[in-house]
C-alpha cells in the first residue's frame, strides 16, 4: 500500500471520527446485530466475523428505491460496476481488482452463472430487487468454502419468503425515457405452510447510450429500450419438528433493443439499426432440511437446475446466434454444534454443467467436498478455517482453504481482524472446447485460474451510535487464461496484483438521522506488464444518509464518486484515461397511511455526462415516482 494512500485513509477516518456530535454517543436505544450468513453458511453477528461483508436489507433497498441488483451494487465498497450504457445491457461487477468472472453469484444458495458464457461469468444486467430480502457483498477469496469464481468474492441473495396472515403488496412506478414498472406480491403462511409469489415488470422505451462519435455517418443515435419480466416463487412445508421442504424457483424473459457495434467500422461505429438480445432464464432448487440431535445438527439436502436460453440478432443479413447453457446441481450441507461456541460445517457437491451454441458445445462437471470450523472464545476471540478439495472432470483435483480470525479488545471493543485465503477459476466451456473465427480453438490442457489473498484490518466503535474502520487487502493472481502468441488458443500465463485500502465511517446522529462514507482505493496491475487493469477506478467514494424527517416522510440521498480508471477506447481502440465523476441521487417517500406510500426518486440529480465503459453514455438527469400498496 502506498503511503499517500495509507495518509488519505487514515486522515478520512481519523476525521470524521473526530468531528462526531457528542450527541452520537449519548442515549442510544437497543440496535440488534446485523447478522451475516455467507462467511460461514451460519448465521453471524457481523461484529464477531473477520470477514469483509456487507449486509443490504429490503428495508435498505425499498429506501434507495433501487430496481435493479446493478443498481443497488455501485455504493458498495472495494466493488465497481460496469455497465454497458442502460440496464439490461451487458454488466460487470469486480471485486478487490479482480476480474468480473472472479464473482461467484448465489441466489438461495444457487449457483447462476451462465455455463454458455464464453467467460462463464453471470451478467448481473437482469436481475430486479423486488423479491429480495437481502444481499450479502462478501469480499477476499473464498474458494475453502465455495470453490470455483469465488477469487474475488461472493454476493449471496437471499429472496423473500411468506409469514403471518396472507399480504398482498404492489407499486406502480412511472417516469423519465419511457419508464412504466410495476411490481405485485402475494406472501404469508398458514399452518405448517409457508408461500410467496412474486412478479415484476420494468421496461423503458428511449434511454440514450450511444455518443454521438460512434453514430454511424448519416445515422442517428437511437435509444436503447429494455422490457423485463421476472417472477419468483418460494414454497415451506414444516412436515413435523425436524423435517421441512422448500422449493425456490425464479424466471426472466427480458428484451433489449440497442445499437451493437458494426465490425466492419473503422473507425468504431454502431449499425444504423438496432440489435436484439433475449434472455430467458430459470433457475429452481428443491431442498429438504432435517434438523437432528435437538436441534444441533441441521443438514440441508438440496437439487437445484439451472437453463439459460439467450439470443442476439444484429441488423440483416447477420444471422441469430442462441446460446444455450444448462447446469443440474446436487448438494449436502451438515451443521453442526460441538459445543457451545463451535460449531462444524461440512458440506459435499456434485454438479454438471452443459452448453450449446455457434462456439461450442460440450460439458463438463465437479464434484467437491468442504470442512469448516467455527469457533468463538469467551466472546471475544473469534476463528473461522475451512479447506476444500475439488474435482473437476476436465483438470483434476484442486485444494483450497482460508483462515479468519478476529479479536475484540476488552475496554475499548476494537475489533481487529484478519483473514487468508487461496481461490480458484476453472475455465469456462468455451476456453476449453470453444471454436470462433480465424482459426480459433480451445484449448482443453487449461488448468485453472489460482490467488492467494489476504487483508488486516479494525474496526473501532465510538459509542453505541458510531463506528469506523480501515482494512487492507491484497490478492496474487496466476495461470490467467489469455490467447496464445498468435491467437489462435488460450494458455495460462497472466499474472495480476490486486490491492489497497477499505475505510468506513458509520454514524447514528440520532433516531432520526444516519450515515455512512465509504471510501475505496484499488490498484490492479497486470504483474507482468505493470499496466493498470480495465475499469478498475483507483479511488471510490460513497456517502449514504438516511433522514427520518417525520413518521411519515423518509429522505435518502446518496453521493457516489469514481476516480480515474484506464479503459479502452470503443471508436479507436487504444487505451486512455476516464472517470473522476460524481453522481448524486435522492429519493423520498411518504406514507399516507398504514398501506399506500407515495414516493419519487432522482437520479443523476446534476445531468453528469459520462460514459463508464468508454463508449456507452451513462443516463443523465431523470425523475422517477410512483405508489407502494399494502393489504395490511
Amino acid at each position: 500500500m502506498g503511503r499517500g494512500v495509507a495518509i488519505r485513509a487514515a486522515t478520512l477516518t481519523a476525521a470524521l471520527a473526530f468531528i462526531i456530535p457528542a450527541r452520537a454517543q449519548q442515549q442510544a436505544p437497543i440496535i440488534l446485530p446485523t447478522i451475516a450468513v455467507s462467511p460461514t453458511t451460519v448465521p453471524t453477528p457481523v461484529v464477531e466475523l473477520a470477514s469483509s461483508v456487507t449486509v443490504l436489507t429490503a428495508e435498505d433497498i425499498a429506501r434507495a428505491q433501487r430496481r435493479t441488483l446493478a443498481d443497488l451494487l455501485t455504493t458498495v465498497p472495494g466493488l465497481n460496476v460496469v455497465q454497458t450504457g442502460t440496464p439490461g445491457s451487458q454488466t460487470s461487477i469486480f471485486i478487490r481488482g479482480t476480474n468480473s468472472n472472479h464473482v461467484k453469484v448465489l441466489i438461495d444458495g444457487m449457483d447462476v452463472s451462465d455455463p454458455s458464457n464464453p467467460t462463464g461469468g453471470f451478467d448481473f444486467g437482469h436481475l430486479l430487487t423486488q423479491d429480495i430480502e437481502r444481499v450479502e457483498v462478501l469480499r477476499g477469496p473464498q474458494s475453502g468454502l465455495y470453490g470455483a469464481d469465488a477469487i474475488g468474492g461472493v454476493i449471496s441473495i437471499t429472496t423473500k419468503k411468506g409469514s403471518g396472515p396472507a399480504k398482498a403488496t404492489g407499486y406502480v412506478e412511472g417516469g423519465s425515457f419511457g419508464t412504466f414498472n410495476q411490481a405485485a406480491s402475494v406472501s404469508g403462511a398458514q399452518g405448517r405452510f409457508d408461500y410467496a409469489f412474486n412478479v415484476t415488470h420494468f421496461r423503458y422505451t428511449d434511454m440514450p447510450v450511444t455518443p454521438a462519435y460512434m453514430v454511424p455517418p448519416g445515422g442517428r443515435a437511437i435509444g436503447n429500450a429494455y422490457d423485463n419480466w421476472s417472477t419468483s416463487t418460494r414454497l415451506g412445508a414444516q412436515v413435523n419438528e425436524t423435517l421441512r421442504f422448500n422449493f425456490i424457483g425464479r424466471y426472466t424473459d427480458a428484451k433489449l433493443l440497442y445499437s451493437n457495434d458494426d465490425p466492419n467500422a473503422f473507425p468504431g461505429a454502431t449499425f444504423a439499426e438496432q440489435s436484439t438480445y433475449r434472455d430467458r432464464d430459470f433457475h429452481g432448487r428443491l431442498e429438504a432440511v432435517a434438523t437432528l440431535l435437538d436441534g444441533r445438527f441441521v443438514n440441508v439436502f438440496g437439487a437445484n437446475y439451472t437453463d439459460y436460453r439467450r439470443s442476439n440478432k444484429d441488423p440483416d443479413p447477420n444471422p441469430l446466434n442462441r446460446f444455450l447453457g444448462s447446469r443440474d446441481k446436487y448438494d449436502w450441507r451438515g451443521n453442526l454444534v460441538l459445543a457451545p461456541g463451535q460449531t462444524l460445517v461440512a458440506g459435499l457437491e456434485r454438479e454438471n454443467d452443459r452448453a450449446h451454441s455457434d462456439q461450442v458445445s460440450a460439458s463438463t462437471g465437479n464434484a467437491a467436498g468442504y470442512l469448516e470450523l467455527q469457533s468463538e472464545v469467551a466472546k471475544r476471540f473469534f476463528f473461522v478455517a475451512n479447506i476444500r478439495h475439488d474435482i473437476h472432470d476436465a483438470f483434476g483435483g484442486h485444494t483450497t482453504w482460508r483462515i479468519a480470525p478476529a479479536v475484540l479488545v476488552p475496554g475499548t471493543e476494537t475489533k481487529l481482524k484478519a483473514s487468508y485465503g487461496t481461490g480458484f477459476r476453472a475455465p469456462s466451456l468455451f476456453q476449453l472446447y470453444g471454436v470462433g473465427p480465424f482459426g480459433f480453438t480451445g484449448n482443453p490442457g487449461l488448468q485453472p485460474e489460482t490467488s492467494k489473498g489476504y487483508d488486516v484490518g479494525f474496526e473501532q466503535p465510538l459509542g453505541p451510535r458510531a463506528r469506523f474502520g480501515l482494512t487492507y487487502f491484497r490478492n496474487d493472481i496466476e495461470n490467467l487464461i489469455e490467447l496464445n502468441a498468435t491467437f489462435t488458443s488460450l494458455v495460462n500465463i497472466g499474472k495480476a496484483a490486486t490491492y489497497g485500502v477499505e475505510a468506513f465511517v458509520a454514524l447514528d446522529l440520532d433516531d432520526a438521522l444516519s450515515a455512512r462514507l465509504d471510501y475505496t482505493h484499488t490498484t490492479a496491475k497486470d504483474a507482468d506488464t505493470g499496466e493498470d487493469l480495465l475499469r478498475r477506478p483507483r479511488d471510490k467514494y460513497s456517502l449514504s444518509a438516511v433522514w427520518r424527517a417525520t413518521d411519515r416522510l423518509t429522505v435518502t440521498p446518496s453521493l457516489l464518486y469514481l476516480g480515474r480508471w484506464r479503459d479502452i477506447d470503443r471508436s479507436t481502440f487504444v487505451f486512455r484515461e476516464a472517470g473522476d465523476v460524481a453522481i448524486v441521487n435522492l429519493a423520498a417517500d411518504y406514507a399516507l397511511d398504514d398501506r399506500v406510500t407515495v414516493f419519487v426518486r432522482a437520479d443523476n440529480l446534476f445531468n453528469k455526462v459520462y460514459e463508464n465503459p468508454l463508449g456507452w453514455m451513462q443516463p443523465g438527469f431523470a425523475i422517477y415516482g410512483g405508489v407502494k400498496m399494502a393489504t395490511r
